[in-house]
């Protein structure tokens, strides 16, 4: 039997559909603060010198590795195309995009003179792609994290000549937690510079059982952020930095829907302290996350662990695990007020970003 063919990505089958978002849209600003564009000119310099491999492809199967290579390059032009995006964020509702690279363009694989060389690139490109439409778009960049004085010196750039809103990593560096001690400077200066940090996984590292079904994105993704998170708090970054502006991405993981683990396992034994004065949700519920979760109770979830101020409307454009109809996910929560559904769909990333 051959495989099925490859469709175009199309509605979420996580929930049932009603109008389209655009006719439900607020008045007010709408913005999608979770989506790519790739810079091919920072790619050409680091993929030849990528060592280690990428979780994604290392566990994974062929099929799944052929599936991935053809949407790879399907979606190119949406990573690449200007006027193409205007039109989708045109159909979608969508007044301004918060763009960054794919994850695999944070180049922590590379020979760090490599690496900060490319960081450099992609956030050149971020901000040249905001200069083409400024009106409808505002930019993420990157920092060479691997190397904690290039990183600084990057988030500073990206924070004052290049006008960036702040940076994505990833949730590992080459397996290190984002936690590390090496990376405290990046931390403190994340903080006194106001940058936003968005959290993004790129599959889990150890995932030797997640190679079927495409589950090294489908869980392993997801996973990844939640051990994230669990090292920023238990390891005390969240604690030492309070105004941290930290958004963790699909919604902040599996932690968002288990929170109470952590705090029960904080209470009941006394390794898991980690020298935290307050419950671990106390820090968890500073983080930011992003609405893309799909279902309306998962919605709501959210909203009720955070509060509706902490959650901001995403779609992760263009990929295939992407949300294609934002305002449609936030209006099909039957409980949301017209001033709620405003707030996430726009008001709160405009002050967060301050846009």
């Amino acid at each position: 039997m051959t495989s099925p063919p490859i469709i175009p990505y199309g509605r979420t089958a996580a929930r049932t559909h009603g109008q389209p978002g655009r006719l439900l849209r607020p008045a007010s600003m709408t913005i999608d603060m979770h989506s790519h564009v790739l810079v091919p000119e920072a790619a050409a310099l680091a993929e030849p010198h990528v060592t280690g491999g990428n979780p994604m492809g290392m566990f994974s199967t062929p099929e799944t590795r052929a599936v991935n290579a053809r949407q790879g390059a399907d979606r190119r032009v949406n990573m690449t195309d200007l006027a193409l995006r205007l039109s989708d964020m045109d159909e979608a509702g969508i007044d301004l995009q918060v763009v960054m690279p794919p994850p695999g363009q944070c180049y922590y694989a590379v020979p760090s003179e490599i690496g900060v060389r490319a960081a450099r690139i992609v956030n050149d490109g971020m901000a040249a792609w905001v200069a083409q439409r400024p009106d409808r778009f505002a930019a993420l960049g990157t920092v060479p994290l691997g190397e904690p004085a290039a990183a600084v010196a990057e988030l500073e750039r990206c924070m004052g000549p290049l006008g960036l809103k702040g940076v994505q990593i990833l949730t590992n560096v080459n397996g290190r937690e984002i936690s590390d001690p090496d990376f405290a400077p990046f931390w403190a200066r994340a903080e006194a510079l106001g940058a936003v940090v968005l959290i993004h996984p790129n599959g889990f590292t150890h995932a030797d059982r997640l190679s079927r079904f495409y589950f090294n994105n489908v869980i392993g993704n997801p996973f990844e952020t939640t051990l994230a998170l669990h090292y920023l708090i238990f390891d005390g970054v969240l604690l030492r930095h309070p105004a941290l502006k930290v958004i963790a991405v699909h919604g902040g993981g599996y932690l968002a829907g288990y929170s109470g683990r952590i705090d029960h396992a904080w209470g009941a034994r006394p390794d898991c302290r980690a020298d935290l004065p307050e419950p671990p949700s106390t820090y968890l519920t500073r983080v930011y996350v992003d609405s893309i979760v799909f279902t309306p109770h998962q919605l709501d979830g959210l909203i009720g662990l955070f509060g509706a101020e902490r959650v901001l409307m995403g779609t992760d454009y263009p990929f295939d695990m992407a949300e294609s109809d934002p305002i449609g996910h936030l209006a099909s929560l039957s409980s949301l007020d017209a001033t709620t559904l405003a707030a996430i769909a726009g008001g709160n990333a405009r002050r967060l970003f301050g846009i």
